[in-house]
């Protein structure tokens, strides 16, 4: 009989055990939650101050755009062009309400704004989006080479040849390479 009472003791001390580590287990993730909602909280604030920043900055760029084409305007209309002057106005009257909205507007409102635009024009963000893919493949195209031959010098164990500038203006690595010894070049790039 004691032993049966022993056992069962055992057993409630088990799970008592067994309850408090659930329960700490169930504080630490809680605390984990809490601590990853405060993270985010504050990535999200962080990037709402630089998209508030940075639209800000942007407004007050185009605004000095606005101007410079206003004087253009003016310009045109003192050599007796009063057209393409009406024009060019027009367009600084537009470049000048965009400087406003990106001067005047928190982030909030421009990424509600990309959103509704999104969802309105979906093929526009898709085009968007394929010029913006293009530019980068274009930019890494153009830093390919450098790339290339750094990486090759690294994987060679060879530190990268130093340039030097040659009559013309042209640079040169220190040695020539003869028309025995091949250059590795990446595919299209000469």
């Amino acid at each position: 009989m004691e032993e049966s009472q022993g056992q069962d003791q055992q057993a409630g001390q088990a799970q008592q055990a067994a309850e408090q580590a659930r329960e700490k287990v169930g504080e630490a993730t809680e605390q984990a939650k809490e601590q990853a909602r405060s993270l985010a909280g504050q990535a999200q604030d962080r990037i709402r101050e630089q998209v508030d920043q940075r639209s800000t900055q942007a407004g007050e760029r185009v605004g000095g755009t606005a101007e410079d084409v206003r004087s253009v305007g003016e310009q045109l209309r003192n050599q007796g062009k009063d057209g393409p002057a009406r024009i060019v106005d027009q367009a600084a009257d537009r470049i000048e309400r965009a400087g406003s909205y990106l001067r005047d507007s928190d982030a909030d409102r421009i990424l509600n704004d990309v959103e509704d635009f999104g969802r309105r024009n979906p093929w526009a963000m898709l085009a968007g989006a394929a010029i913006a893919g293009f530019a980068a493949a274009r930019f890494l195209k153009a830093s390919s080479r450098e790339r290339y031959s750094s990486r090759q010098s690294y994987v060679s164990g060879q530190r990268p040849r130093p340039q030097l500038e040659t009559p013309t203006g042209a640079t040169t690595g220190t040695r020539a390479t003869g028309p025995s010894e091949q250059v590795a070049t990446p595919a299209g790039v000469r």
